[in-house]
């Protein structure tokens, strides 16, 4: 009995693929299983009986390509698999969309586990999860060390105008969404326009980097950094801007939007800022601005996925409060930018 197809991906073509591609790679019938979904890629673990490996290609009905560029994603895992940044190995590229209706690829499976809240780091315990978020940090480090040209990824973005540009998009963003008066916000984007720092050399950078986006090993090293659709050249500080927003502790009772950062022996935003800085010789003395951008970017995010619940265009749970929490991080914002 041939095994049973999921959706976005049939494990008999793929075993057929491969078996062209790859030959001698697999080595019995493979069955599949969808372990991320929705409107990002579509993550897959397959397996043959003996080996692991997982599928990444764009979601279903999907229409902009540049968003879900699977090319993108396989460029940059394998340039930094023989880099000390802990990547998946990278099998196989597939553009041939007669296979699974999409482009995809093909990674190694890497044992490992995705912390995406406080309470799983709390069963950890204060020292392995000081441990496990140092680990990302430095882990951080280890990426914006790599010099793109040496791993051939010289021409990977743009780096000049780099914090202009995504200043700019996301404003056209939030442009795009508006579907209530939001206050704070013009002010919020205006002042980060005004005070935007010179960017230092550029890197690559990963662009959604947070916890619940590596795995963690049973010795609570990192052991793959995952995700890399937002990927690509530009300033390292919006990187550890992110991480600085997502370690901040906020008081947000019965919200979907969940954070580590409560976790007891999590370490604190300045502890992370200054390891980063002593391990990375960078000069972060303008991170206020970078963290208070990251505050404006969520919230473009979660304004508009409060918008498309307006419109009845999302289902499931929580999205009913994500409006209540979208003023919650203009205020961080304008308070982190007011007192860098």
């Amino acid at each position: 009995m041939s095994p049973v197809s999921t959706p976005g991906l049939d494990p008999e073509r793929l075993r057929d693929h491969l078996h062209r591609e790859r030959p001698g790679l697999v080595s019995g019938p493979l069955s599949a299983r969808l372990i991320q979904g929705g409107r990002s890629n579509l993550t897959y673990r397959v397996t043959d009986g003996v080996r692991r490996w997982v599928v990444r290609r764009p979601p279903l009905g999907h229409v902009l390509a540049t968003a879900h560029d699977m090319r993108r994603e396989h460029r940059v895992i394998s340039a930094l698999a023989p880099t000390a940044v802990p990547v998946p190995e990278p099998v196989l590229l597939c553009e041939d969309e007669s296979v699974a209706g999409a482009p995809f690829y093909v990674m190694e499976f890497v044992p490992g586990t995705p912390y995406r809240s406080a309470d799983e780091l709390t069963r950890l315990g204060p020292e392995r999860t000081r441990q496990v978020v140092l680990g990302l940090l430095d882990t951080l480090v280890e990426l914006h060390s790599v010099d793109p040209g040496a791993v051939g990824l010289g021409d990977f973005g743009r780096p000049e105008g780099f914090l202009d540009r995504q200043l700019r998009r996301w404003g056209k963003q939030l442009a795009a969404s508006r579907s209530r008066e939001l206050t704070g916000i013009e002010e919020l984007h205006g002042a980060l326009g005004r005070a935007l720092p010179r960017s230092a050399a550029p890197t690559v950078v990963h662009g959604d980097y947070r916890l619940d986006n590596v795995l963690v090993g049973v010795d609570d090293r990192i052991t793959a950094v995952l995700d890399w659709e937002m990927s690509t050249l530009g300033d390292p500080l919006t990187d550890l801007g992110l991480l600085t927003m997502y370690s901040t502790v906020v008081d947000l009772p019965d919200s979907p939007v969940t954070s580590t950062a409560n976790a007891p022996g999590h370490p604190g935003t300045e502890e992370l800022i200054e390891r980063y800085a002593a391990r990375s010789g960078r000069d972060t003395s303008a991170i206020s601005w970078y963290t208070a951008f990251a505050w404006f970017k969520l919230a473009v995010i979660l304004e508009g996925i409060h918008y498309r619940y307006t419109l009845g265009q999302t289902v499931g749970d929580g999205f009913d409060r994500i409006g209540s929490i979208v003023p919650v991080f203009i205020e961080h914002g304008l308070t982190t930018l007011q007192e860098g």
